[in-house]
């Protein structure tokens, strides 16, 4: 069951989707709702939805064509020699639906240190 729409992913990004990509966000918009209730099913409706628009408009991208993709936090472009290259943020690639650090953060995971000790557990009883 996804937590949003593909209305609400057009939306957020201000353009209509073509026929294929609306195809593409539908199922898109599944599979960000399986890797959410993997990491934050308590998570709030309101938030799940925000990150699963968030998660698939970095996949779909923006429909611009300025060579670097949605989700990017470098990049560069060469003129005759053909070259180009882009750094993607927190982990993920172009095209592929993944959680960012801020997604994180909106879930309330992530960056978390903890340990459990079954041992001391036992020596505490």
């Amino acid at each position: 069951m996804a937590y949003a729409t593909v209305t609400d992913v057009q939306a957020r990004l201000s353009r209509t989707l073509t026929d294929e990509e609306i195809i593409i966000c539908g199922t898109l918009l599944d599979d960000a709702a399986v890797i959410i209730d993997t990491f934050a099913s308590g998570a709030s409706a309101d938030k799940k939805l925000v990150v699963s628009c968030r998660m698939v408009m970095r996949a779909i991208g923006d429909g611009e064509t300025t060579g670097y993709p949605m989700g990017a936090t470098q990049g560069s472009m060469s003129g005759l020699g053909y070259s180009q290259s882009w750094t993607i943020g927190s982990g993920g690639s172009n095209g592929e639906i993944y959680l960012s650090k801020t997604d994180k953060r909106i879930l309330g995971i992530g960056d978390r240190i903890g340990s459990y000790s079954p041992v001391e557990e036992a020596v505490s009883q």
